[in-house]
C-alpha cells in the first residue's frame, strides 16, 4: 500500500467519524458521563520536597586567644557535654595567674599593717595623743588596702577563668558537623576582636532535626501545627519517618512565578540515621474522611462557563438567562451550578459544597442521594474540540 492510498484511508475514516457525529443528533455525541450523589471517602494529601536540617546548631569558639595546641574531635564525633574540644596556648594566662597571685600576697600583708595602724591610731586618736589628720590619713590607708586586697582577689578570679577559658569545652551533648579550625593555627577571642573571634568548629543535637519543605501556597491553608507527616529519603526507600510541623513560617518565597510557604517539620532521630542536608520526599495527609454525599469534581461549573455547556445539552437560552438572574452567596468558592439528569432532560442547580480531595467533593445542600449529575468537560476544552471538528471538517470536504 503507498503512502498516498493510507492517507486517503485516514483521510475517509476521520471524515466518517465526524459525519457520523454531525449527521446524528447532538445527544448520541457522548461528550460527557453521569454519575450519582453517594457516600464518599475524601482522602487529599499534600507532597512536597525538603532538606533535613539541625534543629538548632552551636558555633564552637575559644574566649582565649593564642595557638591551637590540640583539637580533641573531627567531624562527624559525638561529643558528651564538657569534653575537651580543644585547647588553646596557656602560657600567658599562666604568667598571668601567677602574676595575681603574687599582688594578692602582697595585698594581704599590706592589708595586714594598715589594720594593726589604723587600731593602733584609733587608740591615741582617743586619747589625743595624735591629731584628726593623723588619724584620718590612718583610716584612709586602711581603707585603701582593703581596696586593694579586693581588687587583687578579683585578678586573681579573672586570671584563674582566662587560664581555664584555653581549654574550650563542649557545651552540649551532640555531633561535630563542622571544622574549621587546625592544631597550629592561631586564633582571636570573640570577646577581644572586631570580626567575633575565629570559629573553631560547629555542632548539633541530631537526635532530633527537621525538614524545610516548601508546600504551595494553594494548599497552606490546610497544614495546622501538630499535624504528622511522613517522610522518605533516598538512602532508606524502605523506611518511613513521621515526623510533626513545628511552623509554619510567614515569609513566602516566589521561584519562577510559584509561590510556596517553609514549613519546618520536627522529626525524632534517635538512630541518627538523618543526616544534615539529606532530601526528603514529604508527605502530609490533609484529608481521610468519610462524608455522606459526595460529587464528582468535574461536574461543577462556574457562572463564567456554564453557558457553553448548558447550550451544547439542549438548554434553551431564555432558561439559561432565567437561572443565572439570581445571585448567590460564595459562588466560585462554596457554591457551584451543577446540571441534574431529569425526566424532561438537563437541570440547572445550585448545590453548597464542602471539603474536596479534588477528584470528589463533599455536597452539603441542594441534592439528594441518588440523584444523577453530567460530569462535563471545561468551557475550554470543548471549544477546542469544535475548532478542530471544523478544521477536520474543512481540510477533508
Amino acid at each position: 500500500m503507498t503512502k498516498s492510498t493510507k492517507y486517503l484511508l485516514f483521510a475517509g475514516l476521520l471524515f466518517g467519524l465526524i459525519s457520523c457525529g454531525g449527521g446524528k443528533s447532538e445527544e448520541e455525541f457522548k461528550f460527557y458521563t453521569k454519575k450519582e450523589v453517594a457516600s464518599k471517602q475524601l482522602q487529599l494529601t499534600v507532597e512536597a520536597s525538603g532538606t533535613v536540617e539541625a534543629i538548632s546548631s552551636i558555633e564552637i569558639k575559644s574566649k582565649a586567644s593564642g595557638e591551637i595546641l590540640f583539637l580533641g574531635a573531627e567531624i562527624g564525633d559525638f561529643i558528651k557535654k564538657g569534653e575537651v574540644l580543644a585547647r588553646i596556648d596557656q602560657r600567658t594566662p599562666q604568667n598571668n595567674l601567677e602574676q595575681a597571685s603574687a599582688d594578692l600576697d602582697v595585698a594581704k600583708v599590706r592589708l595586714s599593717n594598715a589594720e594593726s595602724q589604723f587600731v593602733r591610731s584609733q587608740k591615741l586618736h582617743n586619747e589625743g595623743s595624735i591629731s584628726d589628720k593623723a588619724f584620718e590619713d590612718a583610716q584612709e590607708a586602711f581603707s585603701s588596702a582593703k581596696s586593694q586586697y579586693v581588687r587583687s582577689n578579683v585578678f586573681l578570679e579573672n586570671a584563674k577563668i582566662a587560664l581555664d577559658d584555653t581549654l574550650v569545652r563542649s557545651p552540649i551533648d551532640g555531633t561535630i558537623i563542622s571544622r574549621a579550625a587546625e592544631v597550629g593555627q592561631v586564633i582571636t577571642s570573640p570577646t577581644s576582636a572586631v570580626g567575633g573571634g575565629t570559629l573553631l568548629m560547629e555542632m548539633a543535637d541530631l537526635n532530633k532535626v527537621r525538614v524545610r519543605a516548601l508546600i504551595d501556597e494553594i494548599d497552606i491553608g490546610k497544614i495546622t501545627i501538630g499535624q504528622e507527616v511522613t517522610l522518605r529519603v533516598s538512602a532508606y526507600r524502605d523506611k518511613k519517618f513521621t515526623g510533626l510541623v513545628s511552623k509554619i513560617e510567614p515569609q513566602a518565597r516566589e521561584e519562577q512565578n510559584v509561590t510556596t510557604f517553609p514549613v519546618l517539620i520536627d522529626i525524632e532521630n534517635k538512630d541518627n540515621l538523618l543526616l544534615i542536608g539529606m532530601n526528603t520526599d514529604v508527605e502530609i495527609e490533609i484529608l481521610n474522611e468519610q462524608v455522606a454525599l459526595a460529587l464528582p469534581a468535574g461536574s461543577l461549573r462556574t457562572r463564567k462557563d456554564v453557558k457553553t455547556v448548558a447550550l451544547l445539552l439542549g438548554i434553551p437560552q431564555s432558561e439559561i438567562n432565567s437561572f443565572l438572574s439570581n445571585d448567590m452567596d460564595g459562588e466560585g468558592f462554596t457554591s457551584f451550578i451543577v446540571f441534574r439528569d431529569t425526566n424532561k432532560g438537563p437541570s440547572l442547580e445550585w448545590v453548597e459544597v464542602g471539603k474536596t480531595d479534588l477528584n470528589n467533593v463533599e455536597l452539603i445542600s441542594g441534592l439528594k442521594k441518588s440523584d444523577v449529575v453530567y460530569v462535563l468537560p471545561s468551557e475550554g476544552l470543548i471549544q477546542y474540540q469544535q475548532r478542530f471538528t471544523e478544521r477536520l471538517k474543512g481540510r477533508f470536504s
